[in-house]
This record gives structure tokens, sequence and C-alpha cells, in this order.
């Protein structure tokens, strides 16, 4: 009993790192039609500058703040300035790379060409400035370790467990309560006849790019205090693990990328309780194909016909 309870837990660990990053994937996804491919490359970035601004505001480097700061404080300041500096990078790479093929209709295909691209450039663009060696992620948060009839439990997972839990609430209040969620879902039903109603369409886009590369940036630095090892590479595979998620919830769908988050992290971690560890990958994606052939559209996506 408590190995299952304990496997629960990682799972939904796991299940929240997944939701976070799919979250970014299908707001993007639900506004433009557009899958962002480069989105897990930008949860590591979000992961590097977490680093960085952890240093700084801990006195690290040659510049030093006046007065020393305590680590839940220290914790706080580095996710609102990474999910800030993080969104900068989203926006970038809409103004740069996307909006110009948008701009002159270029077809969808040349769109995922890009946003791979992208994805590879800010791999190898870390990989050229900070190199190859991995870095450890500051302990911001003092570790404790929870015994609930023996079930361990650490302060880090409860935080991370919660925090996806009030990110999707707090979407969901967006994008369904504000007048900026009503102009993302009139983008999403015909993006041609919103311009007529006055509104600014590429301005809904870049808030689309805030919102989801800040909630990559949460999953990063969430996901280093975990697990305090970073490397330039560290967002490929949990990148295209989560856009599983988002495609299984039904992408596009908010609800569909949380549901789909946790789903995916139970049947990893019990596939790796019973079978062996090196079967998590492989039993992942092959889910997605599975899932697929019976279900295209994902657990809440709906099926829209497109005249050609």
């Amino acid at each position: 009993m408590d190995t299952l309870l304990q496997n629960i837990l990682n799972a939904l660990q796991w299940g929240s790192f997944y939701a976070l990053i799919a979250l970014g994937y299908t707001l993007v996804y639900g506004v433009l039609l557009l899958i962002n491919f480069a989105h897990g490359d930008i949860f590591m970035v979000g992961a590097y500058i977490g680093f960085f601004v952890a240093h700084f505001l801990l006195g690290t480097y040659a510049i030093k703040l006046p007065t020393a700061l305590s680590p839940p404080l220290i914790f706080v300041l580095t996710i609102l300035a990474t999910m800030a500096l993080t969104a900068l990078v989203g926006v970038t790479l809409e103004r740069v790379a996307y909006r110009p093929l948008r701009r002159r209709g270029a077809p969808r295909l040349y769109v995922v060409i890009t946003a791979l691209m992208c994805g590879l450039l800010l791999e190898n663009g870390n990989l050229a400035l900070l190199g190859a060696s991995r870095r450890s992620f500051p302990t911001l948060i003092p570790p404790t370790v929870y015994n609930l009839g023996g079930v361990l439990v650490t302060n880090v997972k409860i935080l991370v467990i919660i925090a996806t839990i009030v990110v999707f609430f707090f979407l969901e209040t967006v994008v369904r309560k504000t007048k900026l969620g009503m102009a993302m879902r009139a983008i999403s039903y015909d993006r041609m006849a919103v311009p007529l109603m006055g509104i600014p369409v590429d301005r809904v886009i870049v808030f689309t790019f805030v919102l989801g590369s800040s909630m990559a940036a949460l999953g990063g630095v969430l996901f280093a205090s975990a697990y305090p090892v970073l490397e330039p590479y560290m967002g490929a595979l949990i990148g295209w693990k989560a856009f599983i998620a988002a495609v299984i919830g039904g992408i596009g769908e908010i609800r569909g990328a949380f549901v789909g988050g946790f789903l995916l992290g139970f049947v990893e971690i019990f596939v790796a309780a019973f079978f062996p560890s090196t079967l998590r990958d492989l039993i992942a994606f092959s889910i997605l194909l599975v899932f697929l052939s019976f279900r295209p559209t994902g657990f809440f996506g709906v099926a829209r016909a497109t005249k050609i």
C-alpha cells in the first residue's frame, strides 16, 4: 500500500511537469493552430534563466544586491523574473520567426519546420554560449521530507503539484472570463473575421505567447528545483512528452492539457514500477500512436470541418 501511494505521488509530480509544458502547447495551438515544437526548449531556456537569476539574487556574481534576501523570497523572485524573461524569448520567436510566415500566408508545413529549427537554435545556441557541461541549480527551498504513514513526500513535490493546479484554474479563468480570453477564442474560431470586429490580432497572439512561455518558465524552475541538474538538451524529451500529453487530452483545450499531463505521468510511473524502467519512454510514445488510432481528437478535442 505504501508503495502504491508513493507511486501516485511521483506520478502527480511528473504529471504536473508535463501539464505545465502541455498548457503552453495547447494555448498557442488553440489560437493559431500552430504546434510550437520549440516549446520544450523554451522550458530549457527558462530553467537556465532561473539558474542565473537565482545566483544573482544569492549574491554569487560581482554585482550584488545591497541587502541579503531570504531563500523563500529569492525563490519567489526567481520564478517571477524567470517567467518575465522567458516570456520575452517566446515573444521574440513569435515576432522574428512565426509572424512573417503568418503574414505571408506560408503553408503550415513551413511553419512547423520553422518551429523545429527554432528549437534547434535554442539548444545549440545554449551549447555554444554556455558549453556542454551540466550545471547544478541552487537550492532555494530548504528540503523537507514528510513521512505520512510510511509515504515520503517532499515540500518541493507538494509545491509542484499545488502550483500546477493553481495555474490550471488561472488559465481557465483567463481564457473563459476575461476579454483577452474571449479574443483568443474568437481568433481560434475565425481569424479572418476577427479584425473586422476591431480585435487586435497581433496583440492577442503576443499575449498568448507570453502566457505559454511563462508556463514553460514556471515548469523549468520547478523542475530544476526538484531535479537540480541542467543541460542544453534537457527540454527535448520532456517537451515531446508534454506534446503527447496535449494531444491525448485534446490539443487546443486547457483542461485536455491538464488531464493529459497527469494521465501520462501516471502511465509512465506505473510502467516503471512493474516493468523495466528502460521501457518508460517507449510506452509513452506507443500510447500516443495507439490512442490516436481510436480517438484522433483526444479526450476533450472536437473535430472541426475545414472547407478546402
